[in-house]
């Protein structure tokens, strides 16, 4: 049956009632009685120890993996009784490597779901620019390529754009960031944040590293060996309170500091910067570092990506030539991207500043430091606080078991 084209599923509602698997000649359940309510439109994360089960409870939401008990319940119908294959078309898969067919071209591994449920010819066509445009490529420069022929960020967003293709509601994803390089790795977090922010999709993401949790978590469940759950609680409740020593050995040291991952770069502020573009005349750009009451510029390339920040003196030194002066923008971060991210990127740069950009790269404003020491500061006092709150409960707390055991103590003399 085709999909209407106006089709646009937003959230479902997972709940995980005593699921249990167990494989045969294993003295011990792998996935051991695992009850989670999950709400509509939520990202949650799964992080715990190699072999704890996360990867396994996540397999068995779309039944790559069969419960051997339990029920799962996805927008409250059972789907430990429907057909697997129907399931798993209306459940967006996004794993390691991408996972894409390396003989079909990118528009064919997208097209993929939409065309095994039927969607006319049409809508495919428009739903794989849609997906392209979606995740920040370029349909006319990437519709036909083939896997091989793409960065692992590339095929990574290409994968992510197949899971999404037929517009489920529900997203799982099993660490499908681990094999690209740290700096691509942030990026797909930012747009992975970026689309969720559009999108409103239940994601079930499993990750082994704790800071990726909170950074793309509404709520981290921390399990222990066999998906028992330690903790299912938002990423700021775990950082302020871990529930034990289990707990507290995944948030480690810096803990406030690991709090700049809750804060998004939109959610500060933004400030405008002198920009010219490769294509502006000499003349005007020291017209424009005279009257900005700046040292420096930023020099965006033809597509308003930023390309160097060029200083007065360096182009005294280059004799007025763009190509030799100023120095290349080594890094950037989106509106998407953490609070750590910039001051990241601002520390590497070593400069003060790091530029923000758009879904395309295009320039959009300036995060300093100033702007981040202040967020750093703000999150300090307020760890300081919650330590002197919760110290104060813990003395009224033992204030009232000391008076308890003094009124105990006395009825017991009056007997």
């Amino acid at each position: 049956m085709s999909e209407p084209a106006s089709a646009t599923a937003h959230g479902a509602t997972i709940e995980l009632e005593n699921l249990t698997k167990r494989y045969p000649g294993s003295p011990r359940p792998a996935v051991d009685n695992v009850s989670m309510e999950i709400k509509a439109g939520e990202t949650v994360v799964f992080v715990g120890p190699s072999g704890c089960g996360k990867s396994t409870t996540l397999k068995m939401i779309n039944r790559l993996i069969e419960p051997t008990g339990g029920r799962i319940r996805i927008d409250g119908e059972d789907v430990t009784d429907i057909d697997p294959v129907r399931l798993r078309r209306k459940v967006g898969y996004a794993i390691q490597s991408s996972g894409l067919f390396p003989h079909m071209t990118v528009a064919q591994n997208i097209a993929l779901v939409p065309r095994m449920t039927g969607w006319p010819k049409k809508r495919i066509r428009e739903r794989v620019e849609e997906m392209l445009d979606l995740v920040g490529l370029d349909p006319g420069e990437f519709h036909g390529r083939y896997p091989r022929q793409l960065s692992g960020g590339q095929q990574q967003r290409v994968g992510v754009a197949r899971a999404l293709a037929a517009d489920p509601p529900v997203l799982l994803m099993d660490e499908p960031f681990g094999a690209v390089d740290p700096i691509t790795r942030d990026h797909l977090q930012d747009e992975l944040i970026r689309l969720q922010y559009e999108l409103h999709k239940t994601i079930v993401f499993v990750t082994h590293d704790f800071d990726e949790a909170i950074k793309l978590g509404d709520r981290i469940a921390v399990l222990r060996e066999r998906s028992h759950i330690a903790q299912f609680d938002t990423p700021e409740a775990i950082l302020t309170n871990p529930a034990d020593d289990f707990v507290s050995g995944f948030v480690g040291a810096g803990a406030a500091l690991k709090r700049l991952n809750l804060t998004r770069v939109r959610d500060v502020e933004i400030r405008d910067y002198p920009t010219v573009t490769v294509d502006t005349p000499l003349q005007q750009i020291f017209g424009i570092l005279r009257g900005s009451g700046t040292n420096e510029l930023l020099l965006l390339d033809r597509r308003r990506r930023p390309y160097k920040w060029l200083r007065r003196g360096d182009l005294m030194r280059a004799r007025g030539s763009l190509a030799r002066a100023g120095t290349l923008v080594h890094d950037t971060v989106t509106r998407d991207g953490t609070l750590r991210d910039a001051l990241e990127a601002v520390l590497t740069d070593n400069a003060g500043r790091v530029a923000v950009t758009g879904r395309r790269g295009e320039y959009i404003g300036v995060v300093d430091m100033e702007t981040l020491m202040n967020s750093v500061h703000e999150l300090l006092e307020a760890d300081r606080l919650d330590a002197m709150e919760h110290q104060h409960e813990l003395e009224e707390a033992r204030s009232q078991q000391t008076h308890s055991e003094q009124e105990g103590d006395a009825a017991e003399k009056k007997a």
